[in-house]
């Protein structure tokens, strides 16, 4: 009986997976967005288990960075390893397309530097032939350029330097792939391939294309849509081929409050030289995606991706990122905990537009958070604790005022009329005591439950639930806060522990 493994292999968002193979090592890429640091770096030994090893970009470029802005940042990267590097390109859709570098991918990456300065060019993915010469496949985003469902080719310098020649497009999908985008461009048995999305996210497919040239004529053909499957929009990922020949396929499924989750689906090369990815393929050869299936044929190394932190030398761990360009007063490091500085800003602010939101993925379906305070260095007019955030955000958090502490329940969304509303749900005078634990329960649909415990009690619900929702173009975020007042100098909060355990 063959050890199987099921889907999804991540159950966080990861969204707009990129995984190439060096040896016997397997390195992905995702999207990001206004997440900083950016573009995770994830490693596996076995295709099925992963762990954050790295961030490539550690700031984003632009001064608009320092506060947050959803759904900009960082779009689909793609890696490659060519002539002894590890290359990455990725868009910034509103500044243009940018590439690093590194010879150790857990060491520094080299400065990204802009290849094409031009709003709207996305997914961008490099390709070294076996003439020397260097190309760059791009898709469009119509919201930033005007054009959509088309892929463009242009000819770079090797040393990925410039771009010589204005762009050509070599794919026109309006008729029959809308939203094309996310290309990946391969060279098989002397053949050029592009595995390419379409549909959208929520109910797309995934298509491949080949030609005898760069330039075409590109014949496709669908090779992975939903079909009877509970997997919604089976798209956007990589092709890996493994050293024994087992050909592999990442791709994502849009799952709404959690994200864009990663699926791992077999692929195999059919007599007429098409892929065939999944199962059950039907007559034009499209596959839907398996449950569970035969693990890779490599040794089991297994890891997990990291959740739960204790802060051991005072630095948040790699599962966490800020919510704009990070300021180094931010946290204070060298000690036991994480010691958050309560920063100054206006009363009025939302917590909705705090750069200083510390925040990580939704790990699993349903799980449990627990987080122990210590108040000790809090000031009148200082507050932090738990939020939930997205376009839906909850926060409960101990509020400091004239020298009485209190438990705050914080609501807040974005309006159908694009305007940011927040409430008070909830608060609860306490007394004054040095350390509080807070926490929540997320049921399926991220249907949360918050709750708070003092030392010497037992945990207290605080109503009502909270229905969390997905930010711009990404899952629900979780973490910690800690601000003040402009009028106070901003005391700390120190979290002691942070624990994440599933259901």
């Amino acid at each position: 009986m063959p050890l199987l493994y099921q889907n999804p292999i991540i159950h966080a968002d990861y969204a707009d997976p990129d995984v190439i193979r060096t040896g016997d090592n397997f390195w992905m890429v995702a999207s990001s967005f206004n997440q900083v640091p950016g573009l995770p770096l994830l490693h596996s030994r076995d295709l099925i288990h992963w762990q954050i090893v790295n961030y490539i970009v550690k700031r984003l470029p632009s001064p608009e960075y320092d506060c947050p802005q959803p759904g900009k940042g960082i779009w689909a990267p793609s890696i490659r390893f060519h002539n002894g590097l590890f290359w990455v390109f990725y868009s910034l859709p509103d500044e243009g397309i940018f590439v690093t570098h590194t010879d150790d991918p857990l060491g520094d990456w080299s400065e990204p530097r802009c290849i094409k300065a031009a709003p709207g060019w996305i997914d961008p993915c490099p390709f070294w032939d076996d003439d020397g010469r260097a190309w760059l496949l791009n898709a469009f985003a119509f919201s930033r350029s005007g054009i959509k469902n088309k892929l463009q080719l242009t000819e770079m310098a090797p040393d990925a330097s410039r771009l010589l020649e204005e762009g050509r497009i070599i794919f026109d999908g309006t008729p029959s792939h809308p939203t094309l985008e996310g290309p990946k461009l391969y060279k098989r048995n002397n053949e050029y391939w592009i595995f390419a999305p379409a549909g959208g996210v929520k109910r797309g497919w995934q298509t491949a294309m080949r030609a005898n040239s760069l330039t075409g004529p590109w014949l496709c053909r669908d090779i992975l849509h939903q079909g009877n499957s509970a997997i919604n929009g089976p798209h956007q990922g990589a092709w890996v081929e493994l050293e024994n020949g087992e050909s592999w396929f990442f791709h994502f499924q849009d799952k709404g409050v959690y994200g864009r989750i990663t699926h791992l689906q077999p692929l195999r090369w059919a007599e007429d030289g098409w892929p065939c990815a999944g199962e059950k393929q039907d007559a034009y050869g499209a596959g839907q995606p398996v449950q569970v299936h035969p693990l890779p044929a490599l040794p089991l190394s297994p890891c997990q991706l990291q959740t739960s932190d204790d802060f051991a030398d005072g630095n948040p761990g790699l599962q966490w990122q800020w919510q704009a360009n990070p300021k180094s007063h931010w946290f204070t490091s060298g000690r036991q905990g994480l010691y958050l500085r309560c920063v100054p800003v206006k009363s009025e602010t939302s917590v909705y537009h705090l750069p200083n939101l510390l925040l990580q993925k939704f790990p699993a379906e349903q799980f449990h958070v627990t987080a122990s305070l210590d108040l000790s260095l809090c000031r009148d007019n200082d507050e932090g604790g738990l939020i939930i955030y997205g376009q839906r955000f909850a926060a409960l958090v101990v509020n400091q005022s004239e020298g009485k502490r209190y438990l705050v329940y914080r609501h807040g969304w974005i309006n159908d009329r694009g305007e940011l509303d927040e409430a008070l749900l909830d608060v609860v005078e306490m007394t004054n005591q040095q350390h509080i634990r807070l926490g929540y329960d997320v049921g399926y649909d991220g249907l949360v439950r918050f709750k708070w415990h003092l030392p010497d009690g037992v945990w207290q619900p605080v109503g009502p639930r909270f229905s969390a929702g997905a930010g711009k173009w990404i899952g629900a975020r979780m973490g910690l806060y800690a601000r003040g007042n402009v009028a106070g100098t901003g005391g700390t909060l120190i979290c002691t522990s942070y624990n994440i355990s599933e259901i």
